[in-house]
């Protein structure tokens, strides 16, 4: 888990952010946990490590298996 935390701001359709609001409140999840899933879904697709902030600049890179 993260430690701290960035704002990412983007535009989206305002009928799609209707729907995934509502989405989401059927799945009790927030917008935002599906925005930070699908973000490290993208990056592991595409074998990039990273390291959470917070954590040790030496600390070897998360696996997300």
């Amino acid at each position: 888990m993260e430690l701290k935390t960035a704002r990412l701001t983007l535009l989206i359709d305002p009928a799609k952010k209707k729907a995934l609001e509502a989405l989401c409140a059927k799945q009790d999840v927030t917008p935002s946990q599906v925005v930070r899933r699908l973000i490290r879904d993208y990056l592991q697709q595409h074998e990039v490590n990273w390291v959470p902030s917070g954590l040790a600049e030496d600390a070897p890179p998360r696996d997300e298996s």
